[in-house]
């Protein structure tokens, strides 16, 4: 079976001590089982200290420094672990972050993840989101697509992208299209009702919290703008929508994801602004805030439930 992805993907390349929202900052970093025997097999004099770095426990992580650092993060912003050690004794999630992976008709599936800068920066630069390229073979038997007569998710997401994709339409046009053929849209809710459920989520920065304030379901319209927003809604598509099991999921994920794009909208407009420096950091702001944390993704989708 083959892994497929977006074609921006193998562009990717972590920028390390040019990243202004370090993965390595902020975070609770899990040691995976496997890597850590390979840890405790690590001999006395092999130049870097882990035990004391680690928390054990039920689930085993580093235990954060004074600014909620990795303790093998040094002070030019890059790993020590990696310097030290090399790329093979990673733990999975600083291997994988900020891939993401999940199962389609197509097959298995990764992508980038937009809490991540220059993961966002390829996404909201990128023309062609809708062609999906193979990356790699993969071999685990037990990674298997779904069944035939399962949930088609890529014949719904072709069919999303071909509405989203369509600029021989206007931009609200197409996202009122999408709406209509899959009876879901942010206005099910009033402007003052999801603010007031943005206010009660979980935030990394209290900051944040007043800056989604500012949500609004019909922001002005703009056309660099709109670009920048239908790549971001087409990212979040293919994140939230191809990992849908039934329609009911699809629905509230396709509901979330038109959200976060109305979200990112207000925000550029509450910016005054429609390009790609302005947009990068405040989409990566609602990634991280809103599909990073599950809580605050499940409530949201949960709205569109009971809406």
């Amino acid at each position: 079976m083959t892994l497929y992805a977006p074609q921006y993907y193998k562009q990717f390349t972590c920028i390390a001590d040019r990243c202004r929202h370090s993965c390595c900052i902020g975070w609770e970093i899990d040691i995976d089982d496997v890597t850590l025997q390979k840890y405790a097999a690590l001999p006395s004099d092999c130049g870097i200290c882990l035990s004391g770095t680690i928390e054990q426990g039920e689930t085993p992580h580093f235990r954060l420094c004074e600014g909620e650092r990795c303790p093998h993060l040094n002070s030019t912003g890059l790993c020590n672990l990696i310097l030290t050690l090399g790329e093979d004794y990673l733990c999975d999630i600083c291997r994988e972050h900020p891939r993401f992976y999940h199962r389609s008709s197509c097959g298995m599936e990764v992508g980038l993840g937009m809490a991540c800068e220059e993961a966002c920066r390829l996404i909201l630069s990128s023309e062609d989101y809708t062609t999906l390229v193979p990356i790699e073979a993969l071999e685990d038997p037990l990674e298997q697509p779904p069944s035939a007569d399962g949930f088609d998710t890529a014949t719904v997401r072709s069919q999303l992208y071909s509405l989203l994709s369509d600029h021989s339409r206007p931009y609200a046009d197409r996202l009122r299209d999408i709406s209509l053929a899959y009876h879901v849209t942010p206005t099910m809710r009033s402007d003052r009702e999801w603010q007031a459920l943005l206010d009660t989520l979980e935030y990394l920065d209290p900051a944040h919290k007043a800056l989604f304030s500012h949500y609004t379901s019909a922001p002005s319209a703009g056309c660099g703008k709109e670009v920048l927003t239908e790549r971001a809604l087409a990212y979040w598509i293919f994140r939230h929508c191809s990992a849908a099991y039934d329609e009911d999921e699809l629905r509230a994920a396709l509901g979330f994801c038109l959200l976060c794009e109305r979200l990112l909208a207000s925000l550029l407009d509450a910016a005054d602004a429609s390009d790609i420096t302005a947009a990068v950091p405040l989409a990566r702001i609602i990634s991280e805030e809103l599909e990073y944390s599950e809580d605050n993704t499940d409530r949201l989708k949960l709205a569109f439930f009971e809406a």
